[in-house]
């Protein structure tokens, strides 16, 4: 049995960040980051049975097509991921009466859609991307055992190598294959740069001197065995890692409004956002 101060509830028997029960969530999981995007996903919907939130955490859970279905907004950054994941996996796998892990583990299908910076040149705005992996610039995996796979390894020691002025040590996940057959079998895929803020993280400069004035141009450049970083954002590292951990499925579809390269914005990033939106629901 697992103790209140590990696995905390509210009063009313909800996981304490999420405010949801057990009941409350589909074995399917659309992450957003902004809040509002969740009514932007949840208007597609048959039909909406439950709507709560708490904090940043908005969920609504419905049907599209007769399949059950819940989107979330997780905020921004690995940070919130931590506690979206642990919490969504807790309310799968643990009895909340017993405080007890289930016999029976089970697995998430998490669809992460969400906006995106490229750092390619031939990669336009408004382009819908997968994430088939992703490398964390952000420290959130110093604080887990995650299996690697050879692919994953071989990744990191060539960031670790093109990288080598970095105080921390980066880390690589990979998506769920089975969610890339059904997403992402026609459209581009990459290599996601996760950072842990917008700004100097990013390689932006207000009025910053930023510890890593290069971190964008060397991005640009890394290359390992025909994979590149195409994009740059803030969530994508940190669900597919903790995925990988507890054994769920995970991908990240990237609607692409910003040319890091060419300095540009898109004029549109909402109609890009519908777009991707759009596109996952279908695929359903």
């Amino acid at each position: 049995m697992i103790n209140d101060s590990e696995l905390i509830l509210n009063a009313d028997g909800s996981i304490y960040h999420l405010n949801l029960k057990p009941e409350d969530i589909a074995d399917t999981i659309i992450f957003v980051g902004d809040p509002d995007r969740v009514p932007e996903v949840s208007k597609y919907f048959d039909d909406i049975e439950i709507r709560k939130g708490k904090r940043e955490f908005i969920t609504h859970t419905g049907h599209v097509n007769g399949k059950r279905l819940t989107v979330i907004s997780t905020g921004i950054g690995t940070d919130n991921i931590d506690i979206v994941l642990n919490e969504l996996d807790a309310l799968l796998n643990f009895d909340f009466e017993t405080r007890n892990l289930k016999s029976e583990i089970k697995s998430l299908d998490i669809i992460r859609i969400g906006t995106s910076g490229s750092i390619q040149g031939n990669i336009a705005m408004g382009t819908i991307l997968a994430s088939e992996y992703a490398i964390g610039f952000d420290t959130l995996m110093q604080y887990y055992q995650k299996p690697y796979n050879s692919k994953e390894l071989e990744i990191q020691e060539a960031v670790i190598e093109k990288f080598h002025d970095l105080s921390f040590k980066p880390y690589v996940a990979h998506a769920s294959e089975r969610l890339l057959k059904k997403f992402a079998h026609d459209i581009p895929k990459g290599v996601t740069m996760t950072a842990p803020g917008f700004y100097g993280p990013q390689g932006r400069n207000l009025r910053s001197q930023n510890t890593y004035p290069h971190l964008i141009k060397q991005a640009n450049t890394f290359k390992v065995n025909g994979y590149q970083i195409t994009n740059l954002e803030m969530e994508t590292a940190g669900i597919y890692a903790l995925s990988n951990m507890l054994g769920h499925h995970a991908i990240s579809i990237n609607a692409i409004l910003a040319s890091r390269v060419n300095e540009t914005f898109a004029s549109n990033p909402k109609e890009i956002v519908d777009k991707a939106i759009r596109m996952v629901l279908d695929r359903l």
